[in-house]
């Protein structure tokens, strides 16, 4: 007996496993016409969405004031997702950092007045009204948009106009809506990572036309060097600054010494007076003090320009720029068989439990 009631649930699974293969069998031309009809849709919405560009760049910055660990430590800290070389360094901007800097709102203003030609070279602009007026949108959003932007056209018929284009000024602290919403649009579009282990960073830009995805790919390198230089050097400039201002009234001193000994000398020769003689000896120790001062400062000064050479960051560049060939989104097929596996699912579903369920409606 307890052998058959240990059957009998396997054998009521059997039924019905038969019986689900049963239903879809017979509801098969449903789902090929469903399958049918999403593989249309979905080639629709694969050709309706703008191809998209990337271009992606890697570099290798130099690290500098960083002490080496111990390598067990190192790795078992590395397993653990920390870094102990970004902890012994003494630079505050350390690669870690590289992707907040770039998706700051500083060094995205920056990129507003780059300028851009598209592919066929029709086309030269700024990247802030590229995104802003020359951006392509898939038909079903200018559709959904359209409310909201008739909302928007109402509202701003009470408010001033504003004159925004990329040749205005930017003022960082106080952005406004449409400069936000670039900003915005930026950041979805510009990534930077970095390894943890090799501190390789990678830039990779996406845009809707190859070439103006290289050029902007290449600036957002050039500005993120420049900004990790500007601020490694930034002391060691101020000093140079500073010392060549010292170097420059030192040598002043110096010259005006000099020149007031050879005047004295030239108004007193051949003569033996012992005034005479102790002035010429004053002025002559006025202009060797100058000269030491002088030359000391030569020497430091010197020594400021070859320190700010030494603070300058070197950055290998693994791979550079080059202009996409093939678009990296959208993935038609991926879309494709997406569509298809919705509808094949969504008719499986209504073959096995919703004309059930209708039925069940009606007969209450």
């Amino acid at each position: 007996m307890e052998e058959n009631k240990q059957q009998q649930p396997v054998e009521e699974q059997e039924i019905d496993l038969l019986e689900l293969a049963r239903k879809l069998w017979n509801a098969r031309r449903l789902i090929i016409k469903w399958c049918v009809i999403g593989a249309v849709v979905g080639l629709v919405v694969a050709f309706s969405i703008p191809k998209e560009y990337t271009t992606t760049v890697k570099l290798a910055p130099e690290l500098q004031g960083s002490k080496p660990s111990s390598g067990g430590l190192s790795s078992l800290a590395s397993m653990a997702g920390i870094n102990l070389n970004s902890m012994n360094t003494v630079d505050a901007v350390n690669p870690e950092l590289y992707p907040d800097v770039v998706s700051s709102i500083p060094f995205i203003t920056e990129l507003f007045n780059v300028s851009v030609t598209d592919k066929k070279g029709e086309l030269q602009t700024t990247v802030y009204d590229y995104l802003s007026e020359h951006n392509r949108i898939p038909w079903w959003s200018v559709i959904l948009n359209l409310p909201g932007r008739l909302i928007g056209w109402c509202f701003s018929l009470f408010k001033e106009k504003d004159d925004i284009n990329g040749d205005s000024v930017i003022n960082p602290f106080r952005l406004k809506d449409q400069e936000m919403a670039i900003v915005q649009a930026l950041n979805n579009r510009i990534i930077c990572s970095v390894d943890n282990k090799s501190y390789v960073v990678t830039l990779s830009v996406t845009m809707q036309d190859p070439l103006i995805s290289a050029t902007l790919t290449d600036t957002v390198m050039t500005n993120l060097q420049r900004y990790i230089t500007d601020y490694r050097t930034n002391k060691s400039r101020n000093d140079l600054a500073y010392t060549q201002k010292l170097f420059d009234e030192a040598r002043a001193n110096y010259y005006k010494a000099q020149q007031n000994y050879a005047q004295y000398m030239d108004q007193n020769q051949n003569v033996v007076l012992r005034s005479v003689r102790t002035e010429q000896d004053r002025l002559q120790n006025e202009m060797n003090l100058a000269f030491n001062v002088y030359s000391q400062m030569a020497q430091q000064l010197q020594m400021a320009k070859a320190k700010v050479q030494e603070n300058t960051p070197v950055y290998a560049v693994i791979q550079p720029t080059t202009v996409p060939l093939k678009a990296s989104k959208p993935s038609k097929m991926t879309i494709l068989i997406g569509f298809i596996f919705l509808a094949a699912a969504a008719s499986a579903g209504w073959a096995l439990f919703g004309r059930e369920l209708i039925d069940r409606l009606y007969m209450k």
